[in-house]
């Protein structure tokens, strides 16, 4: 009983006894719901750095939002997906009318808005307001912003089961979606601004720096656990879910930053994953036997 005292004590009391955290709880909930599948399918689709890029491209529309609202939800949130979406679009057109990669343009974009939000930002705000958008603040979420992340959730969610075939297929042989005629540019567009609405709804809670990492982290663990595409989703979900959890117990006990300590335990659930995961891990690796009953 000691030892069952102790677990709760420590694991599920703080959630408990305080309302904050259960809101942050039930934020990183929805959060892993919606960025669980959309990581993988990143991952699938090769477009990891992507999404790291288009993390930085909401911050200058979230900046303008907060010039004219200040810390306004919806002004930051419709700031952030305007100017996502437009880094996307800009990222793609520039793809299509010249020869540089897509990657490349969305690497360029993404600098650019960087710099220009933090400008933004600083231009108005201290250096409290430029660290909350940067950084986050997950245990003062109010219940707007739960509702706008479990919105967007909810969204992701069934958006994803309207266009799974296509997407998939679009991962694999993006050639033969055009071939026959299946809407392959309409796929894309739709998956791209699920990305950016994710990561409007990440920024509310772990900011934009950090809100990719638990899109990414949690993806590229699973594919060392499982191959199928719908268990590599369910995987990254759960991971995502526990680094969330735990970043929170950690950052309750010990007084730290909730945001960076919710990314780091998604890290270390990657670097067990690495190590020993049952596909293709380090420990597979070394392991001969291990490796073909993988």
């Amino acid at each position: 009983m000691t030892v069952l005292h102790s677990l709760y004590a420590g694991l599920i009391a703080p959630f408990v006894a305080y309302d904050f955290m259960a809101r942050a709880l039930v934020a990183t909930l929805a959060l892993a719901a919606g960025c669980g599948p959309v990581g993988v399918l990143l991952v699938l689709r090769r477009m990891s750095l992507v999404g790291d890029a288009m993390s930085h491209a909401i911050l200058p529309g979230a900046a303008v939002g907060f010039l004219i609202g200040g810390l306004s939800l919806p002004a930051m949130s419709l700031g952030g997906f305007g100017a996502g979406l437009a880094v996307a679009t800009l990222s793609g057109l520039v793809a299509r009318a010249t020869e540089q990669r897509e990657d490349a343009s969305f690497a360029s974009f993404y600098l650019i808005s960087l710099a220009l939000g933090v400008l933004l930002v600083s231009t108005r705000g201290g250096n409290v307001d430029l660290l909350h958008v940067l950084f986050g603040t997950v245990l003062a979420v109010d219940d707007a912003a739960l509702i706008l992340v479990t919105s967007i959730a909810s969204v992701t969610l069934l958006t994803l089961a309207v266009i799974y075939r296509p997407l998939v297929v679009e991962c694999f042989d993006p050639g033969f979606l055009r071939a026959v005629g299946g809407g392959g540019g309409a796929t894309h567009l739709t998956f791209l601004v699920l990305v950016v609405l994710n990561l409007v709804g990440g920024f509310q809670a772990l900011g934009t720096l950090l809100a990719v990492g638990l899109m990414m982290l949690p993806a590229t663990a699973a594919r060392f656990w499982v191959r199928e595409l719908w268990s590599m989703a369910l995987v990254a979900f759960a991971i995502a879910f526990a680094s969330g959890w735990l970043g929170l117990v950690v950052s309750f006990w010990f007084n730290l930053p909730s945001g960076p300590a919710i990314i780091l335990a998604a890290g270390v659930f990657y670097l067990l994953s690495l190590v020993a995961g049952i596909r293709g891990s380090l420990l597979v690796r070394l392991l001969p036997g291990r490796h073909r009953a993988a």
